[in-house]
């Protein structure tokens, strides 16, 4: 699989837990925080191989992409801070549903900008094959990438 479309696999994936929790009334808690804590998982690691991973490999193969990847940088600081605020609070607390959706919207935002703004710039640069070899790194990294927010470099780093 390309590296871009594992990303968009993984965009994919945390849009169904989003509207999996927009979907839960306010007294689930236990559910609430089940998605939650799948959605810190699964964003924490595809921010980790995005930002280790496919990042740099865009701006050297599109460096017109640069203003892009450092943007993309600071989007992903801003939710891997809410990550590790949500991690360690209560599903019952008031403001607990209010910081999923503000991370919702951060994240659908992100996502768009990527998927319509410069995947396609990058996909061009980079070609069939190259995606393909960098997909299988991506999928690797999966692996060894962190889980806990507070863990990855650029949340640990201020």
């Amino acid at each position: 699989m390309d590296a871009i479309v594992l990303l968009r696999e993984d965009h994919k994936t945390v849009e169904r837990l989003f509207k999996q929790f927009e979907k839960t009334d306010d007294e689930d808690t236990t559910e609430r925080r089940r998605i939650a804590d799948e959605v810190i998982e699964e964003l924490t690691v595809h921010a980790w191989i995005e930002e280790q991973y496919f990042y740099p490999a865009a701006r050297e193969a599109a460096p017109d992409t640069k203003d892009h990847v450092l943007e993309s940088v600071e989007e992903h600081h801003a939710v891997v801070w809410m990550l590790s605020e949500l991690r360690t609070m209560d599903a019952s607390d008031e403001r607990f549903k209010a910081k999923m959706t503000v991370l919702m919207e951060q994240v659908r935002h992100h996502v768009e900008e990527e998927e319509q703004d410069w995947f396609p710039d990058v996909r061009k640069a980079m070609g069939r094959n190259r995606l393909v070899d960098l997909g299988m790194q991506l999928e690797e990294a999966k692996g060894q990438a962190p889980r806990d927010p507070l863990k990855v470099p650029s949340a640990a780093s201020g």
